[in-house]
């Protein structure tokens, strides 16, 4: 594994340090996996989006053209999970 040294302001440094803290992660962990997306070393997106698809297309559930509601949605949720 290769270590990389890049140049960047302060305060976006300490804001981005910051949020990673929040999230439980790190900036060397974010620009890693930033850089594995953008090198196209990683294709777990595309492989998620396939499976749900398939999942789908197997699936007998159908909402027959019914448009939810944010309020229907969340009614329904609650009943299934009383």
């Amino acid at each position: 594994m290769s270590n990389l040294t890049i140049t960047i302001d302060d305060t976006v440094l300490k804001k981005a340090r910051m949020r990673a803290l929040e999230e439980g992660t790190s900036v060397n962990a974010e620009l890693r996996r930033y850089l594995e997306v953008y090198s196209g070393q990683t294709k777990d997106y595309k492989k998620i989006a396939t499976n749900i698809i398939e999942l789908a297309k197997k699936s007998n559930c159908s909402s027959q053209g019914h448009k939810w509601t944010r309020e229907e949605i969340y009614d329904r949720w609650e009943q299934h999970h009383k």
